[in-house]
């Protein structure tokens, strides 16, 4: 099962590196708001995760995984004008899965495929404690945003739309 293997490979890097994390298990989950609640903490400390298709001309089209802060939305705005792109918008679902190396709602902070750029907003870096879904819908883990910096080496940008209301 690609889920399984993507936690592994995950716990695997989180160990090797030495990078304290804890795992929380709750029922399956994947919505924001609702694993939040599960977890017991507020949206803004979770991180949410959403592949991009960024068409930058008619023939180059990029992959962004793009990180924000759980109460927020992605600016597709912004990514674009990161990029220079003509044309920014949401992943397929097949894509997304494919390059994610998850399903939809179990998706990691982190690119272990090549073809997908990962880029997360400031205040996701700066949360000291960063809740995800840990490439399954039962399970979560929880470490710093700057431990996650370190590891993950996201490109820094503000992508983040304003809280939600």
């Amino acid at each position: 099962m690609a889920d399984h293997d993507t936690y592994q490979r995950l716990i695997t890097l989180l160990d090797e590196a030495a990078i304290p994390y804890d795992l929380i298990d709750h029922a399956p989950e994947g919505a924001t708001e609702a694993v939040c609640a599960l977890r017991g903490h507020p949206e803004s400390e979770a991180a949410k995760c959403i592949v991009l298709r960024v068409k930058l001309d008619r023939r180059t089209t990029r992959h962004v995984l793009a990180v924000v802060p759980g109460d927020r939305r992605v600016d597709l705005d912004a990514v674009r004008e990161l990029y220079g792109a003509r044309y920014v918008g949401f992943s397929d679902a097949v894509t997304a899965e494919r390059l994610a190396r998850s399903v939809p709602g179990t998706v990691l902070p982190f690119s272990f495929d090549p073809d997908l750029e990962l880029v997360a907003d400031p205040e996701v870096v700066a949360q000291p404690k960063l809740y995800f879904n840990a490439a399954r819908l039962d399970r979560s883990l929880v470490m710093s945003g700057a431990d996650y910096a370190e590891l993950a080496r996201p490109r820094v940008a503000g992508i983040a739309g304003q809280p939600s209301v």
